[in-house]
């Protein structure tokens, strides 16, 4: 549990927002590297994930309000290290990745980092997923904000996210995110990290139709923040 090395003596607290992830969670936090400390932020499973989280070391916060958004500030609210990370508990992405984002923080080239997701097959990442992010942001570019993927893996320095005015509790949340660090003057930059199929069904984008709901979401969401 929690073997992988840090490299740069820092501790950083990571959100993990869950929803019935039992099956993914073993795998991410025993890829959680020395010095990170996972919050399992709960939003109302019922596979038992909780008690993974527990028996595997992880802080377990219970969030009733349901909502990716809501999941990820209750974690924020719980953690208490100066730098903190997101990641999906799906096992989509690597923990083991994010020193590599988090040296960037330090080192002072960035205020938020976020990975870029590369997928390592056509069903990590399947076309009608792939072209609503892609569509989302384009128009963030069209906004000022320089990304080319939503990153559902980020760090940024705890307080400075908890001062941002983000207001959305949903899936929302990780597009308002970077409008208002955009539009507080923050720097922003992307770094590549693989992405594979995750363990269960998305319950964003795991279907077209969920795809498209999202992109139009996120899509009413850039035109009500203008």
């Amino acid at each position: 549990m929690f073997t992988q090395r840090s490299g740069i003596g820092a501790s950083v607290d990571v959100v993990l927002p869950c929803l019935d992830e039992a099956g993914a969670l073993p795998w991410v936090l025993d890829r959680m590297p020395v010095d990170y400390r996972p919050i399992v932020a709960d939003n109302g499973s019922r596979d038992g994930s909780r008690q993974v989280a527990l028996e595997r070391g992880a802080v377990v916060v219970d969030v009733p309000e349901r909502g990716y958004g809501a999941a990820v500030h209750a974690g924020l609210l719980a953690a208490d290290a100066d730098v903190v990370g997101v990641c999906d508990a799906d096992a989509s992405l690597d923990p083991a990745e994010l020193p590599g984002l988090v040296t960037q923080l330090l080192a002072g080239r960035a205020d938020l980092v976020l990975g870029r997701r590369r997928p390592t097959s056509m069903r990590a990442w399947p076309p009608h997923a792939r072209l609503g992010n892609a569509v989302v942001a384009g128009r963030l570019r069209r906004h000022g904000v320089p990304v080319h993927d939503l990153g559902p893996m980020r760090v940024a320095r705890r307080e400075d996210l908890l001062r941002l005015p983000v207001a959305d509790r949903r899936f929302g949340y990780p597009l308002e995110l970077l409008l208002r660090a955009a539009q507080a003057g923050w720097r922003i930059v992307e770094t590549d990290v693989a992405y594979t199929p995750r363990v269960g069904r998305s319950k964003v984008t795991g279907t077209p139709l969920g795809a498209a709901r999202t992109a139009r979401d996120m899509s009413a969401l850039l035109a009500s923040l203008r």
